[in-house]
């Protein structure tokens, strides 16, 4: 099957499973960074770390419309694939697999995923379905690709660990996890951002800014259940923001706590209809 190549560089366009069949046959320690594109600098961080530790290099750009709960969701999301190409040619990666629907979903059996109890908690609570389809996305995916490593950002903590927990116990591929990449002003980097508003992202810069600062003032602090509590109602009165969440987990298994060794300060809130998240 043809590729489509261009010849200044090595990259390979995959647009089918064919394709990447063909591409992937006799390459061992492959790296796979899976995307839904609108590329920004924690993407790119994901895929240098990639290049670093694989002999080969596979980008996917799939907007996968199964982990979104709302329609109009999943049509607002920012595409911009022929950016996204560029910078991915800058990086010569190996590989970038642009699937359509068809290929991802191309068997009629259904992947049944099922949440367990305590894992329905912050995004899982609030976006009823979503990890269910993003954990499908990455089983057919890992199927597809078979690589030795995915990598995956900690901005979506929680993903992180779902995909985590689901994947390697059914396939040999292994997960890792890399920092969560910002601007000077803090704020996480996030496709979702380029749909802010200039004031709703300044103020969202101020958010987090607001929460470094909050994390450090809970050392040595009592009651941080009520302390968080408080600065929920804080935060949504000055910022004129809905919160969906604003929690104090455990790293290793997400569970409450009310001590702030070894925990994040997770947080999903809306800021106009942009649904930002983060942890500290």
């Amino acid at each position: 099957m043809f590729y489509l190549l261009k010849c200044f560089i090595q990259m390979k366009t995959l647009l089918n499973n064919i394709d990447l069949n063909e591409a992937l046959f006799g390459n061992s320690n492959i790296g796979f960074v899976p995307t839904m594109g609108s590329l920004h600098d924690g993407h790119i961080s994901l895929i240098k770390k990639s290049l670093k530790l694989s002999n080969k290099t596979i980008v996917s750009i799939f907007i996968n419309p199964k982990q979104f709960n709302n329609k109009e969701d999943y049509k607002k999301y920012p595409r911009n694939i022929k950016k996204d190409l560029k910078i991915l040619k800058k990086l010569k990666v190996d590989f970038v697999y642009l699937p359509k629907i068809k290929d991802i979903y191309r068997t009629k059996n259904k992947i049944k995923i099922k949440l367990n109890k305590q894992d329905k908690i912050m995004c899982a609570k609030y976006r009823k379905g979503h990890f269910e389809g993003v954990i499908e996305v990455m089983t057919r995916l890992t199927k597809i690709v078979n690589p030795s490593k995915i990598f995956m950002g900690e901005k979506d903590f929680q993903q992180l660990l779902l995909v985590k927990k689901y994947v390697e116990k059914n396939f040999k591929s292994k997960i890792i996890s890399c920092k969560t990449i910002r601007d000077r002003n803090k704020l996480a980097l996030s496709s979702r951002n380029t749909l802010l508003k200039k004031d709703d992202l300044i103020n969202a810069r101020k958010i987090s800014k607001n929460l470094f600062i909050f994390k450090k003032k809970l050392l040595n602090k009592k009651n941080l259940y009520n302390l968080i509590f408080m600065k929920k109602n804080e935060l949504e009165k000055k910022y004129s923001i809905k919160i969906d969440y604003l929690e104090l987990r455990n790293t290793k298994n997400l569970r409450l706590t009310n001590k702030i060794k070894n925990a994040k300060i997770f947080v999903a809130y809306f800021i106009n209809k942009v649904r930002l998240i983060d942890n500290f």
